[in-house]
């Protein structure tokens, strides 16, 4: 089973240091933004279909099932609070003085 847990999505993602010549920042955030989306869509769209086959009666596995729909809750759960941070950032940028 792979682990879907946020440090170790963090510790995968590339980061700048020393020593390492660092990209474009918008480029890699919204590189890194849109595949954390589609990696939700794709987990939305696995539950989907899990929960079709099993009402159709393909799959009789339901905790299969159960864990598929509560990985895409999981999921769907951290980009909801991902998105809540980065507005309530961008909120706070908007109401500095310069």
């Amino acid at each position: 089973m792979k682990d879907i847990t946020l440090v170790s999505y963090l510790k995968a993602l590339p980061l700048a240091g020393p020593g390492v010549p660092a990209g474009p920042v918008a480029e890699g955030f919204s590189r890194t933004l849109r595949s954390a989306v589609a990696q939700v869509n794709r987990n939305q769209m696995t539950a989907d279909h899990a929960v079709e086959n099993f009402q159709i009666g393909e799959s009789r596995n339901l905790h299969e099932v159960m864990i598929a729909v509560e990985k895409a809750d999981i999921s769907l759960r951290m980009m909801v609070q991902v998105r809540n941070k980065v507005i309530e950032a961008y909120q706070e940028i908007m109401r500095m003085q310069v």
